[in-house]
């Protein structure tokens, strides 16, 4: 290898996970180069136009599960970041009234013990994970912290966390209430992103880790960046700049370099070769491993572990162009500012999931919307907005090809909105779908998924992606993950790239 520079440190793709990774590893002092294939940051949390003049966050809008010390540790707020909104509204878009006086109360009490659930899980959120089956005692002490930690709810609550967690949201929500609109709405927060319904086994747990990634973010957590999320991880790049690491776009990785079984540097598509002590990457473990890596590095038994790894999308992302602001039926114009959910009943979800099992989309999908020009004029030409939406069931691999059924089911979902805002048909000036096979293609993204893998308990925590990939490292020494598809998980939190950092420092080395 004749590389062209040497670092400390490669970071592979330059979305909030991999910058969060540079900013932690280049402000403890190290030599952090990131290699971004797209030409802007951001990843799938970037912002960009879709029509001229209309802009959007391409996959994710909302902001709600980056914790808050995080955001402080960069300085953020002095790189740019600013809010257009916080502390966002939910609102259910559907028939049925208000819940009644019997499931307020119980709605509240629901929400006190969930929140805190979720808060005896975020410390395991900023931790690596304990290793299996060793005699460490490193390891043996992290599995008895937490055993403290659920212990510390107490036992009653203890008990409650261990015959809730292996269960189905929708065995969950029935116990508990009996208005359909609230248990539809509580209920899309456990499927949102994921291949499951509400009576899979394990939605208790995605609904866990995302409340305990909200609890982390702290009061204001559902917000929306000024310039959308973009616009954070701009204020993140720069965060790393001033931090001394560098940045390049436009800089696709084509394989990860091993000399001496230890990876030690990256070739990009351009032919250049980059030298470097580690290599971080942000892609999914499935890119990582078969592609940029390849498998004559790894055993067969890892290999087959990764390559059966369930990472295949399931949510589409929906954008329109509209000449005015949409008005909803019986939706007070104040909840525009927020997030609308059209999910009317557990029923309704899982009916809707039923066919994704037979590779086929919803019939009736799920929906939840916002309306960043309401916060954000901005981002559309004046008097103009833009409509953005995760549609939920759009499967990866759809038995008749999205090429032949892209234009029905944009049709189907655009229906759906006009039986909720009557009238919004007439007003679309252009419209954008991303499919599951878009955000693969868009965003180099194996399958599509928006968190890099399922979130379930054999994908979870410590065996998230996979054992022997489950604390960052990675068989090959020199190589690590820090991406979505490692613990803690997706969403825009950062955590993994922090975590991924931390070890790295820990090791010593780079």
């Amino acid at each position: 290898m004749n590389p062209s520079a040497r670092y400390d440190c490669i970071v592979i793709g330059a979305g909030h996970n991999g910058l969060t990774c540079a900013a932690t590893l280049a402000g403890a002092g190290r030599r952090v180069l990131v290699l971004e294939a797209l030409s802007q940051v951001g990843g799938a949390a970037l912002t960009r136009d879709f029509l001229p003049g209309f802009r959007v966050s391409a996959c994710a809008h909302l902001l709600h599960q980056m914790p808050a010390d995080l955001i402080r540790d960069l300085k953020l707020d002095q790189h740019g970041l600013a809010w257009s909104a916080r502390d966002l509204p939910t609102t259910a878009v559907a028939a049925g009234g208000a819940p009644s006086a019997a499931d307020a109360a119980a709605h509240a009490a629901y929400l006190e013990r969930m929140r805190r659930f979720a808060k005896a899980l975020v410390p395991l959120f900023s931790k690596v994970p304990p290793r299996l089956g060793t005699a460490d005692w490193s390891d043996r002490l992290a599995l008895l912290g937490l055993g403290w930690q659920l212990r510390k709810l107490g036992r009653r609550d203890m008990r409650e966390l261990l015959r809730i967690g292996g269960m189905n949201v929708y065995d969950l929500l029935e116990e508990q209430f009996e208005s359909d609109t609230l248990k539809g709405a509580l209920g899309f927060d456990a499927v949102l992103g994921t291949n499951f319904g509400p009576r899979s086994p394990g939605t208790v747990l995605t609904l866990l880790y995302r409340l305990a990634a909200q609890a982390a973010a702290g009061s204001g957590s559902m917000a929306q960046p000024t310039g959308g999320l973009g616009a954070l991880c701009e204020a993140m790049a720069k965060a790393a700049l001033a931090a001394g690491a560098e940045i390049r776009t436009g800089a696709p990785v084509a394989h990860i370099l091993v000399e001496g079984d230890r990876a030690v540097g990256v070739r990009l598509e351009s032919g250049e070769t980059v030298a470097g002590a580690a290599v971080l990457s942000s892609a999914d473990p499935k890119s990582t491993f078969l592609k940029l890596l390849g498998t004559r590095y790894l055993d067969t038994g890892f290999v087959r572990r990764v390559r059966h790894l369930r990472a295949r999308g399931l949510a589409a992302k929906l954008h329109l162009a509209l000449d005015r602001l949409p008005v909803f039926s019986g939706i007070d114009a104040a909840a525009l500012k927020g997030r609308l959910l059209i999910a009317p009943s557990l029923e309704y979800l899982e009916r809707a999931f039923n066919h994704a099992k037979y590779g086929e989309f919803s019939a009736a999908p799920a929906l939840e919307i916002t309306l960043p020009t309401v916060n954000d004029p901005a981002l559309a030409p004046a008097g103009k907005h833009v409509l953005s939406a995760i549609v939920q069931y759009a499967p990866y691999d759809l038995k008749a090809g999205w090429p032949a059924e892209r234009e029905r089911f944009t049709a189907l979902c655009v229906d759906t909105l006009e039986r909720a805002a009557p009238g919004l048909r007439a007003s679309i000036l252009g419209t954008e779908l991303l499919t599951p096979v878009d955000i693969e293609r868009e965003f180099r993204t194996e399958g599509g998924h928006w968190h890099q893998g399922e979130l379930a308990f054999d994908q979870f925590f410590m065996v998230r992606p996979v054992p022997g990939a489950a604390q960052h490292r990675t068989p090959l020494p020199g190589l690590y993950l820090c991406g979505a598809g490692c613990h803690p998980g997706g969403g825009v939190i950062g955590t993994a790239g922090r975590n991924a950092a931390r070890q790295v420092l820990a090791v010593g080395v780079a």
